[in-house]
């Protein structure tokens, strides 16, 4: 039985999963997990199909990063993990550009021209390619596989991709991409599977993890997005501020001599939770601080995914069902508590026992706009692309 291989590489994590195709082309999970801490604490968590952990170790300083994490992971894999030569190596890539709105396989010219997408994408495409580069390294027999989470939103409404600059700009590339793709590709199948084609109508789906954007989906395609040229607008993220009028980096441009490594390092790492804090970008952290800084960081964070959701379901036309995806969405009902009562105008009428205990529908019987927890998983997503591209004619 033959094997894919998904890999989604982060600046302080590896995600990856197993999957074994049976002779149908069905998928199934065999193990999946992660190596956090990246690159001064490193674990090892791997888990089984059932979701019980399987594999939990601390590994040594990981000097160098990511180019000498994955040769372990995947060393790791080959011993302890049942991995055998795969026929298929997925991996998320954050950018695809213009051009790649499908998965592709990644050849040199497909990955010199996600090179040139590395400044849109500072904190993710070049551990996404340098990924790549190990995996090749590693199973230079394997088929790699790029998909890209901007493709997801690549047929939307052109109003919803431009902005006000000069045309030539916008015919450049100059436009809203969106971000976060892959998990919305697979909630909107999630929608599907229990709402039928027409996936629960006019929905709002809040991503919210250390990156967060909210997506319009009406039918289960895409409308609008908060995030747009960069992983920066939207609500304000772990260490990403979010959308900052762009007055703020003029003024500190000419005024503070800040440079542009000076703004890309503030707007990605300093920011967000963590710079209106003072403390950290971790929500959990912040609920246990008790501190003003650390209360008006999450105030200030519900405040303006709140906001956000009222012009996205303008841009719907009216709302059916909003759904919390990722690791503070599927987690953390304080959060959820926070959005939901906010959105009462809506007609959302928040059941606080079914939060709270973390059902899956967070609203009473009579609820105008149904509000659910749906949980992601972009490896298997991954892992259907790379599937497909290995059985397209001449994969």
């Amino acid at each position: 039985m033959s094997q894919i291989l998904v890999l989604n590489a982060g600046s302080s994590s590896l995600k990856f999963a197993v999957y074994s195709v049976s002779s149908e082309d069905n998928l199934s999970l065999t193990l999946s997990g992660s190596v956090s801490g990246l690159p001064d604490e490193p674990q090892l968590v791997a888990r089984g199909p059932d979701g019980r952990v399987a594999a939990e170790s601390d590994w040594p300083r990981a000097d160098g990063g990511l180019a000498r994490t994955l040769p372990r992971l995947l060393a790791w894999l080959a011993k302890a993990g049942g991995l055998d030569a795969p026929v298929a190596i997925g991996h998320r890539i954050v950018h695809g550009g213009l051009a790649l709105r499908a998965p592709a396989r990644l050849d040199e010219a497909t990955l010199a021209r996600l090179g040139d997408l590395v400044p849109l994408a500072p904190l993710h495409q070049p551990f996404n390619l340098e990924a790549v580069a190990a995996a090749r390294a590693a199973f230079p027999g394997a088929v790699q596989v790029g998909l890209f989470d901007t493709a997801f939103h690549a047929d939307q409404p052109r109003l919803a991709r431009i902005y006000a600059l000069p045309r030539a700009m916008t015919d450049e590339g100059v436009i809203a991409y969106g971000f976060h793709g892959l998990s919305y590709d697979f909630i909107a199948g999630e929608l599907r599977r229990l709402y039928g084609e027409k996936a629960g109508g006019r929905v709002v789906v809040a991503h919210l993890g250390s990156g967060v954007s909210l997506c319009a989906m009406d039918q289960g395609r895409s409308i609008a997005t908060t995030m747009g040229f960069s992983a920066l607008d939207g609500p304000p993220m772990s260490t990403r501020s979010g959308g900052v009028d762009p007055g703020v980096l003029l003024y500190l441009m000419e005024t503070k001599g800040m440079s542009a490594p000076d703004l890309t390092d503030l707007l990605y790492r300093r920011s967000g939770l963590l710079g209106v804090s003072g403390e950290s970008g971790d929500v959990r952290r912040l609920q246990a601080s008790g501190s003003a800084a650390a209360r008006e960081a999450l105030d200030l964070f519900v405040y303006r995914i709140v906001r956000e959701i009222g012009g996205l379901a303008a841009a719907l036309g009216g709302l059916d069902r909003l759904v919390f995806t990722a690791g503070v969405g599927e987690n953390d009902p304080q959060i959820r508590a926070g959005i939901l009562s906010a959105c009462k105008w809506l007609g959302v009428e928040l059941d606080e026992g079914a939060n709270a205990r973390g059902e899956t529908r967070l609203t009473t019987a009579d609820s105008a706009v149904e509000a659910l927890v749906l949980p992601t998983d972009e490896q298997i997503v991954i892992a259907r692309g790379a599937l497909t591209v290995l059985r397209a004619p001449g994969g």
